[in-house]
């Protein structure tokens, strides 16, 4: 069919990015929402699901693999045939009697499927999108996302008519019809990548350039800390993370040294830019004020990810029920975060991403007033029983912030992609997602100490201030945004 015959909604970028990211959402929620049902209900300890937690660290550690999405490209392949195996693995499970050991590796190789995807998928809307369509592709995403995670809480209301195996069963229709939609989308561009090195010439020149190797080791030692979080495989190595530190510490402070004997004998540097494997990351560290914009990007949302685990612990010990916590905290909240991604990217498409990323952050910040003010009023522990308005002020402020955070992670997301090379897009984003991911684990567990020694009413109240760090980052964020512009090579159209 000729571009000009093909129904306009079918030559809509935002009809894509809705395709797109609810074909990403969507198994995820199998992963989260139809796994642990099913294993459970088969039998399975609590400890055995607990495991299901280590296998999603595909979706944390997708950056390792993202290079090779980047270097062969077409997108749209690696998305349909990660949607085909996802949804051979859902008609084994379909036909499969009862949970086996063989479960473990099937959900592993899933999670990997699953991760995949969401790199291609990611690379490919960030080469779409023009600039100033980034804050609504960015509600919309939100949105669809949220959908695709969502539908899989009907599969589950079904299966008391379908049984498991029909819930399986559509479950991988699902992900065959994600397939070919995928499959559909328009073509994406012809970037060339990177030449000029092997993976083999490139792990040597690292290994002779002190500032890449300690690079290369920070960026390993990371990786395995994350990791760590999940499994806590070195809690028995009490100084492992300070003698690691220490290590990658001592290997830049030899990059200091080698840069100046480079500069009494001329040698010329290999660009390890051009790597196939860490080339995307090393070319990151290069750019102007980079590492400050890392900073900020691990604490723009410090001040929502370090509320947001302790949130369902209060309405609890506030004496709300399970079924208040779902319909409103759970329900509800999840609606208003959707309005508010909308909203929210309709308004950085307008006003800009940096504007944007100040005024809807600081909203954003400002709505964990709400909840402390809420935490200070209300009683809680075993006894409490929250009386018709103080049922009110808890649903006001839980709206309030479901609302808020959807305007700030528009204009954060969109900020994100601008801000990479989209010849390298699916690595690049890759690897600023992981970081975000880092930060949110860390305030997730930080969280619990801090609401045990302080209280809800003075740790929510400390949330709000742990916002303002990543203010005086602004103006080095600023000059990433222009300095991103200003690349004509990155096709920043």
């Amino acid at each position: 069919m000729a571009a000009s015959q093909t129904p306009s909604l079918l030559r809509s970028k935002f009809f894509w990015v809705g395709v797109l990211y609810f074909a990403q959402g969507f198994p995820a929620g199998v992963f989260y929402e139809i796994f642990p049902v099913h294993f459970r209900s088969e039998g399975s300890s609590l400890t055995d699901i607990g495991f299901l937690s280590l296998l999603g660290l595909a979706w944390t550690l997708k950056f390792l693999w993202a290079p090779a999405i980047t270097h062969y490209r077409r997108h749209r392949r690696w998305m349909f045939v990660m949607d085909a195996l996802m949804a051979l693995q859902m008609a084994f499970f379909a036909s499969a009697a009862g949970v086996g050991d063989w479960v473990w590796i099937a959900v592993g190789m899933f999670t990997i499927f699953s991760a995949t995807n969401d790199i291609a998928i990611d690379g490919y809307t960030i080469e779409m999108l023009n600039k100033d369509e980034m804050g609504i592709a960015n509600g919309l995403r939100i949105g669809f996302y949220r959908v695709g995670l969502l539908s899989t809480g009907v599969l589950l209301m079904m299966q008391g008519q379908l049984g498991w195996s029909g819930v399986y069963a559509g479950a991988a229709l699902l992900l065959v019809a994600a397939g070919f939609a995928c499959l559909q989308a328009p073509k994406e561009k012809d970037y060339a990548p990177p030449d000029g090195m092997t993976l083999k010439e490139e792990i040597r020149a690292i290994l002779a350039n002190p500032f890449a190797f300690s690079a290369v080791i920070l960026f390993l030692l990371g990786t395995l800390w994350m990791a760590n979080r999940t499994t806590g495989w070195s809690t028995t190595y009490e100084d492992f993370w300070l003698i690691a530190a220490g290590s990658a510490g001592a290997l830049i402070v030899l990059d200091m040294l080698a840069k100046s004997l480079k500069a009494k004998d001329g040698s010329a540097a290999v660009d390890l830019t051009q790597g196939p494997m860490f080339g995307a990351m090393l070319d990151m560290m290069k750019r102007p004020g980079m590492l400050l914009v890392l900073f900020f990007i691990l604490t723009f949302k410090l001040a929502d990810t370090s509320m947001g685990f302790m949130i369902k612990p209060f309405w609890v010990d506030a004496g709300f029920t399970p079924a208040q916590i779902g319909l409103v905290s759970v329900n509800i909240g999840i609606g208003l975060s959707v309005v508010g991604g909308l909203t929210g990217g309709w308004i950085t498409d307008r006003i800009g991403i940096f504007h944007a990323l100040w005024s809807l952050g600081l909203t954003q910040a400002v709505s964990n007033l709400g909840y402390a003010w809420v935490a200070s009023v209300l009683p809680v522990g075993a006894n409490a029983v929250p009386d018709g308005g103080e049922q009110i002020i808890m649903y006001a402020a839980s709206g309030i912030e479901s609302f808020t955070q959807g305007l700030g992670t528009a204009a954060f997301l969109a900020f994100l992609m601008a801000i990479v090379n989209k010849r390298r897009s699916a690595t690049e984003y890759a690897l600023l997602s992981a970081i975000f991911i880092l930060s949110r684990s860390v305030a997730g567990w930080a969280g619990g100490f801090g609401a045990e020694a302080m209280g809800y009413a003075d740790y929510f109240l400390l949330t709000f201030f742990l916002a303002f760090p990543a203010y005086l980052l602004l103006p080095w964020v600023k000059r990433m945004l222009a300095y991103a512009e200003s690349q004509s090579d990155w096709d920043q159209t």
